[in-house]
Parts: C-alpha cells; sequence; structure tokens
C-alpha cells in the first residue's frame, strides 16, 4: 500500500477492505509505482472495454472526456449510464466524468478527494485512483474465502491454492509474487494441463513470470497487465498492481472452484450414506447368524431326556461344561460387538441427518436382548436339572443296590422254609421229639417275627424307587411282589403247623430243656447277628462331614456292644457243650439232634467269627470316607475363600464403572481414559476367574453340591463377569460416541458438563434415562420455552418424537445430547445437497449421467447413477436423472 496518497476511498456498511489514508493532492508517486500501476491498469480497462470494441493507449488523457469511463463501467457493472454529453467543452466533459463518478456512489463506494476536474485535467494520480476504486468496487469486493473478503478474501484464496506447491509462501501481494512460482502455481492448480511447476525453478524468476504471463494471456484470455522486469528489479512491487493482476485469476477460475466445492459436498454425502449402509448390512448379518445359534442351543437346553443311568447324566453334564468353556464365550463377544456397532451405526445417523436405523423384524436390539435372557435362563435351568438329575440317579443306585442285597439274604433265609413248614415229621415222633418239634416251631415264629422289619424294609425300598422313577422298577416290583407272596404264604404255612402241634402235644410231653435253652438263645442272636453283619456291608453315601461322623458314632457305639456280645456267645456255645456232654454220658440215641431250632454252635461261630473280621474293614471304609469328606470340606473353603474375594471385587469394579458412565466429574476424554484403564484392570483379573473356574470343576468332581462358607455361586459370578465387561465396552462405546458428537457439532466442554449435570439432576433412580416429565424439567432446566398450552403440549411431543423415535417410554442420554446439540449448531441439509446437484448441472433440475462421471469419483457416481431416480419433469432429456427426490431421500425426507 503506498505509505502517502492523493485520495482515499471509503465504503459503508458493506466495508471489504480497511480504509486508505487520503492522499495529499501535491504528493509524489513512487515512479515505479506509477509505472506498473499505469500499466496494470490500463492492461485491466483494456481487457473489458474490448468486450464493447475500444481500447484505451494513454489512461490519463483517454478518459478525460468521461466517454469512455462511462462505456467501461456499463462494461464491468452490466447497468446503463445517463446518456453522455456529445459536446467537447470542458463543461461537457466534467459533466460526462460526474455521472461516472455518481454511479460508483452509487454502488455504496465513498469518494474522497477524487473530482471530475481532476481527471478531466488529467491527474495522472487522481486517475489512477478512481481506476483503483473501480477495480475495489467491481472485481475485487465480491470476492469471498471463508469469512474473509476483498484483499484478505483474495490473499487467503492465494495461499489455500498454492499451500501444497514447492517454493511458494504467499504472505503479501509485493514480495511473495517477484519470482512467478505463486502465478505458476495458481495455473497449474487449476490447469495442470498447461504448466508442468515440476521444471521451474526459484532461480529463473523471469522465465516463471514469462512462462505465466504468456499462458493466461493464450489459455485464459488475461492480457498481460505487469511488466516481469519491472517486478523483478523492483525492491518492493507495488501491491495494487499485483492485486489487479490476481483478481483476474481469481475470477477465471471462479466456476471451477465452484463445481470442485459442490463434487467433494456430494463425494462427503456419499462417502457417508455408503459408510452407514455398509455397518447396516454387518448389523444385519451378525444379528442373524447370533439369533440363529440361540435358535439351534435352545432346544439342547430345554431337552430332559437321559438313559436314566448316573454316567449318561454325568456325561451331559461334561457336554454342558464344555459347551460353556469353548462354544458361549465367542458368542458373548459377538453379543457386544453387534450392540457396539448399533450405537455407532445410530450416531453416526444422527450426526450425519439420516433417519434412525430400524432393524428388519425380530433383529432389534431389544429382540437379541430377550433371545440371551431367554438362552441364560434355559441354561441355569438345564444346569440346575443335571445336577438334581446326578443326585437323583446317585440315590437310586443306593437304593437298588441296598434292596438287591436285602433281598438275596432274606430269600437265603427263606430257602426251605415252606418244606419245613409242611412236613408232617410231628406225627411220627417221640414226646421228646414232639416238645422239641413244638419249640422248634415256636422258635420258626420268634424268627418269622424278627424278619418281619426286613420284608417291610424291602418292600419300602422298592417304592422309594419306584417313586424316583428307577429305570429298572420292572425287575424290582416283580421280586419284591414274589417276597410279599411268599411272606403270606409262609405266614399261612406257620398257623397250620402251630395247630398241628398242639394237637400232638397231649401226646408227646417230654421236652428237651437244655436243647429249648439253646434255641432260645440262639435265635435272637443268630439275628443280632445278622443284623449286624448287614450293617456292617451296608453301603451308605454322605455329602457332610457331619453325616459321616454321625455313622462314625453309630459304629463306635455298635463296637461298644460286642463284649456283651461275646459274653452271650460264650453261653451258647457252652449250652451246646453241655448237652452234648449229657448225650454222651446218657446215651440218648439222636440227642445230639435239636429238636427246637435249626441252628447249630457251628453256624453261630461261623456268622461270630465273619461280623469281627467285618468291623475293621467297616473302621477302614468309614475311615476313607472320612479322608474323602475332608478333602470336599477343604474345597469348599478353598472356594468359598477365592469367591468371596472375587464377588465382592466384581461389585466394586461395576460401582466404579456405572460413576464414569453417569459422567459425575471429569472430561469426556478423562472418562475414556478411565474406563480403558478399569478395562486393562478387568482383563488383568481374568486369571482369577479361569483360577476360580478350576478350583469349581474340582468342587463338582467331587460331587460337592452345597457350600455353607460363601453364598456366591459359579454362576452368579460368570453372569457378574460378563455383565461388568458388557458395561464397560458399552461405556466407552457410549463416551467415545459423545466425543464425536462433541467434536463434529462444535460444542463445548463446558456445554456438554452443563448437558451431562442436568441429565444427572433428574436422572433420580441413576437408570441412565429419563421418563418424559423428567426430559421436560430438563429441557426447562436447561432454558428451553415448553410452553404449558395446547400448543406446549404438540412441540414437546414432537420434540419426543426425535429423541425416542422407538415409542420406548424413555429418554437415552445419548439421543438428549444429540436433540441438544442440534438445537446448538447447524448441519448439513439436504437443501445444501440439492445446491450442490445443480450447480453441477448448470442450474437445470435435472442431471445426466456424463455431468456425474465427469464431476465425481467414478464409484461414487455410479452410486448416483444407479440410485437416482429419472427425471419426469417438463423439458427433460432422454437419461435425465432426478437429484432432488434422490437428495431428500438421503436424509429420510421422502423415499425413492
Amino acid at each position: 500500500m503506498m505509505e502517502n496518497g492523493d485520495y482515499a476511498v471509503q465504503y459503508g456498511e458493506e466495508s471489504y477492505m480497511e480504509q486508505e489514508e487520503e492522499w495529499e493532492r501535491e504528493g509524489l508517486l513512487d515512479p515505479a509505482w506509477e509505472k506498473q500501476q499505469k500499466k496494470t491498469f490500463t492492461a485491466w480497462c483494456n481487457s473489458h472495454l474490448r468486450k464493447a470494441g475500444t481500447s484505451i493507449e494513454n489512461i490519463e488523457d483517454d478518459f478525460r472526456n468521461g466517454l469512455k469511463l462511462m462505456l467501461l463501467l456499463e462494461v464491468i457493472s452490466g447497468e446503463t449510464l445517463p446518456k453522455p454529453d456529445r459536446g467537447k467543452m470542458r463543461f461537457h466533459k466534467i459533466a460526462n466524468v460526474n455521472k461516472a463518478l455518481d454511479f460508483i456512489a452509487s454502488k455504496g463506494v465513498k469518494l474522497v478527494s477524487i473530482g471530475a476536474e481532476e481527471i478531466v485535467d488529467g491527474n495522472l494520480k487522481m486517475t489512477l485512483g478512481m481506476i483503483w476504486t473501480i477495480i475495489l468496487r467491481f472485481a475485487i469486493q465480491d470476492i469471498s474465502v471463508e469469512e474473509m473478503t476483498a484483499k484478505e478474501g483474495l490473499l487467503l484464496w492465494c495461499q489455500r491454492k498454492t499451500a501444497p506447491y514447492k517454493n511458494v509462501n504467499v504472505q503479501n501481494f509485493h514480495l511473495s509474487f517477484k519470482d512467478g512460482l505463486a502465478f505458476c502455481a495458481l495455473i497449474h492448480r487449476h490447469r495442470p494441463d498447461l504448466i508442468d511447476y515440476s521444471k521451474l525453478s526459484k532461480d529463473n524468476p523471469l522465465e516463471n513470470l514469462n512462462t505465466a504471463f504468456d499462458v493466461a494471456e493464450k489459455f485464459l484470455d488475461i492480457p498481460r497487465m505487469l511488466d516481469p522486469d519491472d517486478l523483478i528489479n523492483t525492491p518492493k512491487p507495488d501491491e495494487r498492481a499485483i492485486m489487479t493482476y490476481v483478481s483476474c485469476y481469481y475470477h477465471a477460475f471462479q466456476g471451477a472452484q465452484q463445481a470442485e466445492t459442490a463434487a467433494n459436498r456430494i463425494c462427503k454425502v456419499l462417502k457417508v450414506n455408503q459408510e452407514n449402509e455398509r455397518l447396516m448390512e454387518e448389523y444385519e448379518r451378525l444379528a442373524s447368524d447370533l439369533l440363529e445359534w440361540i435358535r439351534r442351543t435352545m432346544p439342547w437346553l430345554n431337552s430332559r431326556q437321559t438313559d436314566s443311568t448316573l454316567a449318561g447324566v454325568q456325561k451331559k453334564l461334561e457336554e454342558y461344561r464344555t459347551y460353556r468353556r469353548k462354544h458361549k464365550p465367542p458368542r458373548v463377544e459377538q453379543k457386544a460387538k453387534l450392540e457396539t456397532n448399533f450405537n455407532t451405526l445410530q450416531t453416526k445417523l444422527r450426526l450425519s441427518n439420516r433417519p434412525a436405523y430400524m432393524p428388519t423384524e425380530g433383529k432389534m436390539v431389544s429382540d437379541i436382548t430377550n433371545s440371551w435372557k431367554g438362552l441364560e435362563h434355559a441354561e441355569k435351568a438345564f444346569e440346575e436339572w443335571l445336577l438334581a438329575e446326578t443326585m437323583r440317579l446317585e440315590r437310586l443306585e443306593h437304593l437298588a443296590q441296598k434292596f438287591k442285597h436285602k433281598a438275596d439274604t432274606h430269600e437265603d433265609w427263606t430257602k426251605g422254609k415252606e418244606e419245613m413248614l409242611q412236613s408232617q415229621d410231628y406225627r411220627n415222633c417221640k414226646l421228646n421229639e414232639l416238645k422239641a418239634l413244638k419249640k422248634k416251631h415256636e422258635a420258626f415264629e420268634s424268627d418269622l417275627a424278627a424278619h418281619q422289619d426286613r420284608v417291610e424294609q424291602i418292600a419300602a425300598i422298592a417304592q422309594e424307587l419306584n417313586t424316583l422313577e428307577y429305570h429298572d422298577c420292572v425287575s424290582v416290583n416283580a421280586r419284591c411282589q414274589r417276597i410279599c407272596d411268599q411272606w403270606d404264604r409262609l405266614g399261612a404255612l406257620t398257623q397250620h403247623r402251630r395247630q398241628g402241634l398242639d394237637e400232638a402235644e397231649r401226646i408227646l410231653e417230654k421236652i428237651d430243656l437244655l436243647h429249648l435253652e439253646f434255641a432260645k438263645r440262639a435265635a435272637p442272636f443268630n439275628n443280632w447277628l445278622d443284623g449286624a453283619r448287614e450293617d456292617l456291608v451296608d453301603m451308605f453315601i454322605v455329602h457332610t462331614m457331619e453325616e459321616i461322623q454321625g455313622l462314625i458314632q453309630a459304629h463306635d457305639q455298635f463296637k461298644a456292644t460286642l463284649g456283651e456280645a461275646d459274653k452271650e456267645f460264650n453261653v451258647i456255645v457252652g449250652l451246646v457243650r453241655d448237652a452234648e456232654a449229657i448225650v454222651k454220658q446218657e446215651q440218648v440215641p439222636g440227642g445230639l439232634v435239636n429238636p427246637y431250632t435249626t441252628l447249630t454252635a457251628d453256624a453261630i461261630s461261623r456268622k461270630w467269627s465273619e461280623v469281627r473280621a467285618l468291623v475293621p474293614q467297616r473302621d477302614q471304609t468309614l475311615a476313607n470316607e472320612l479322608r474323602k469328606q475332608q478333602n470336599n470340606e477343604m474345597l469348599r473353603r478353598q472356594f468359598a475363600e477365592k469367591a468371596n474375594a472375587v464377588g465382592p471385587w466384581i461389585e466394586r469394579q461395576m460401582d466404579a464403572v456405572t460413576a464414569i458412565g453417569m459422567g459425575i466429574s471429569g472430561s469426556l476424554e478423562e472418562q475414556l481414559h478411565r474406563l480403558k484403564e478399569y478395562e486393562q484392570a478387568v482383563y488383568a483379573y481374568k486369571p482369577s476367574i479361569e483360577e476360580l473356574e478350576k478350583i469349581h470343576q474340582a468342587v463338582q468332581e467331587s460331587m460337592v453340591f452345597e457350600n455353607r462358607y460363601t453364598h456366591y455361586t459359579m454362576e452368579t459370578l460368570r453372569v457378574g463377569w460378563e455383565q461388568l465387561l458388557t458395561s464397560i465396552n458399552r461405556n466407552i462405546n457410549e463416551v467415545e460416541n459423545q466425543i464425536l458428537t462433541r467434536d463434529s457439532k462444535g460444542i463445548t466442554q463446558e456445554q456438554l458438563t452443563e448437558f451431562r449435570s442436568s441429565f444427572n439432576h433428574f436422572d433420580k433412580n441413576r437408570t441412565g434415562r429419563l421418563a418424559p416429565e423428567e426430559f421436560k424439567s430438563c429441557l426447562v432446566s436447561l432454558g428451553y420455552s415448553i410452553g404449558k398450552d395446547k400448543q406446549g403440549d404438540m412441540d414437546f411431543q414432537r420434540i419426543l418424537a426425535v429423541v425416542d423415535p422407538n415409542n420406548s417410554g424413555y429418554v437415552q442420554f445419548d439421543a438428549f445430547l444429540d436433540f441438544m446439540t442440534r438445537e446448538s449448531t447447524d448441519t448439513d441439509t439436504a437443501e445444501q445437497v440439492i445446491d450442490s446437484f445443480r450447480i453441477l448441472a448448470s442450474d437445470k433440475p435435472y442431471i445426466l449421467p456424463d455431468e456425474l462421471r465427469r464431476e465425481l469419483p467414478p464409484d461414487q457416481a455410479e452410486y448416483c447413477i444407479q440410485r437416482m431416480p429419472p427425471y419426469k419433469g417438463p423439458n427433460a432429456v432422454p437419461g435425465a436423472l432426478d437429484y432432488m427426490s434422490f437428495s431428500t431421500a438421503l436424509y429420510g425426507e421422502s423415499d425413492l
């Protein structure tokens, strides 16, 4: 800019550059600058006057009569000025120049110190000032780049266009253009076919300037306005001359700039749309795959069919453990990824003003959540059934063995009893033999009564096996029925034989008292031996230390009675010895045969020896079981210790993650950082979960089903662990989406904090969502005006339709944030996209495929051509496409 000038130009409200200092009328203009301005302004005027078929040669003389000055203004403005005075007198010339100056003033330009007389007198400085005023108003004022206009806008335009070029650094309009590279860069940026920029050198400014000026004059219709030698040799070239010449470049390339901007906008919109479609397709694929897996898995979890054997159920239990360990974890990750992708897609759709994505029927997030809950319920029920079935079958196996043992013992006892009771031996015996038979029968009756309990036990066990649905109930029932029928026959036969003995008792009265005493003592002792033997070989099943200790205590009590039993055994054996001595002494025929019992001393001795041998075996069996239960107790305590540490840790992490997710304190980046730290801590804690799983497997393999040392179960800990992972991923995704919303919409951290604080204030239950009335109160607290009349209710319902499109009855924070962001910022609209297409179509209401292929990248051009409907309006040409319908469909305002 000139330090001292002869005139100044002031503009009104639409001022496009700083007001210049008024020139002193008698001030001197730098000769070099004057030469440059004179040549540049003359060339600029001729570039417009040639459109009217004329030109000027001497700028200070050819405008003196005002005629060509008025013609110049008509050409560059496109308007008609008042008819000029055709006289040659001085006042005619002044009148014409004043008409031109009045026209300039009518365009909002305030002329200071420039009068018609100076122009008529050929004052070069005033003439140059006037032409510069015209250039500023009609060539530079309307230049606008971003928020800058005129000189600053033109300078910013040059900086943007030449930024990628080596050795070009445009900082002003005098020194930055001296080497000519800036001019060449501007041409190459818009027309790379005209100049090979790679061959230019900063060391050849004259060649660079001539190249740029020649190319501009030949191909861009921009005349030479500057002299290369003047630019190179002048220490500080005239800024106005260079601005005038550069403005011609701007106007020459303005059309290409508009097309480039429009194409970039369309590419941006189409790229967003294509990415959204890819995310939708991926969501549909993941949802279909997960739902299909759940559908295939549910019948297996709901099946309750087994082969009714303990081994079969244990095999199913192992299959279930394999499923939980190998098959389900990948699906948990798939479900988390599905929810994350869905939330990301919805956020991108909201940010790009697209309608919310609605998955196909049956594939909503709620549908997947419900199916997943159904799967978890089925898993819990299936595992509970397997454990209950294992306990039931184990009990059945024990009862079946016990039934077999008691039935075998009973059948051994009943062998020959029916034949004995049916015998008529008492009819041909002596009195003592009859007495013996009668006593023997009495002893049998005692024995029979003693066996009544065993028969009842057999029937009770059979009944329990039927109740528990034992798989071989048919054979059990048949055997039980045979035993009961035989027992009834034995009772009837016993009664019949007693009647026969009573009838014969009147004849035979002698009785062998010694044998009778033996029979009386031997029978109950034999019963006791049988019972003791059964108890000593009886199988048992226990699950706790208390139960095994109870069995050991009962066994110790039994061992305490062995002393008295030994005495009774010696008494019984002594009776036999006494009888043998009497028979030997008295020579009684058949006296060694005890007529009152079938028991012998040898049988009693054998059973007694067997009982004594079984006692240490029973001791060993109980000791083994005690060690087993002690090991189980250790496993219970080991699991409880680990579970009581893991359970509260998971709960604390869940509380911490929930607190961060509520956005109570810190910036979003701090919240995200803290969440990712928690995520790392959680994954670092995974070995503890795996260690607990190993302990749990050992517990189940040891058939331990209850643990009084902890209320935690492996199932509850698994669910808590999975919920913790899901909660961290969901909160990270929500915070990232909030950051994306904040950055893309330009809202400040303070605004975001205010939105979160207000939302949390009305979220009394800390559920992360607001009911309609809570949401309304939240809006009011943020200064949003909602009337209490009918119109206010309608406005609020309209807002609800935006933030809750699915009519769930609640407003999530991300929807609330999106609404408040839209209320605070501007976004792309369908109208902007339509305007961009209109530029590419040269203001036509339709666009042709060739125009799309010329301005857009190939893939996005084909994307538009495939989706744009044919244009059916008036004056349509073959192949015309309706870009208006296509643009509104991109934003969900219409259907294609």
